[in-house]
């Protein structure tokens, strides 16, 4: 059995649409002025984000927690971009697709937020 590693991800609506897309099974290709992709360790951190950025952005912010093979995840250290538990995992836009073939389930809606 694959040990996983739970990782977390703040979406806007547009983006969670191609994800149903996909079958809840992949995250779609970043755009052009976004070359990281970047899920977060830390499930507060994306509600935070969700919540306080996506909302005003966009009128409804989602947090999304999904699986990936822990072993292949080590190869994206750890990102420290504020305070103890701020911490996200930078994957370069073109080792996305890798690493939707890494993920393990399906990913899922935990939180939403509206305006």
């Amino acid at each position: 059995m694959t040990e996983t590693l739970t990782l977390w991800r703040p979406t806007g609506p547009k983006e969670l649409a191609l994800v149903e897309e996909s079958g809840w099974r992949a995250w779609p290709p970043r755009l052009p002025d976004q070359p990281i992709f970047y899920p977060v360790l830390n499930e507060q951190y994306a509600i935070m984000i969700a919540r306080d950025w996506n909302v005003p952005a966009s009128g409804s912010g989602y947090v999304t927690r999904f699986a990936v093979d822990r072993e292949f995840a080590q190869r994206y250290p750890v990102q420290q971009v504020g305070g103890r538990d701020i911490l996200e995992l930078w994957v370069p836009a073109e080792e996305l697709d890798e690493f939707n073939r890494h993920l393990v389930g399906l990913i899922e809606v935990v939180h939403e937020f509206h305006g």
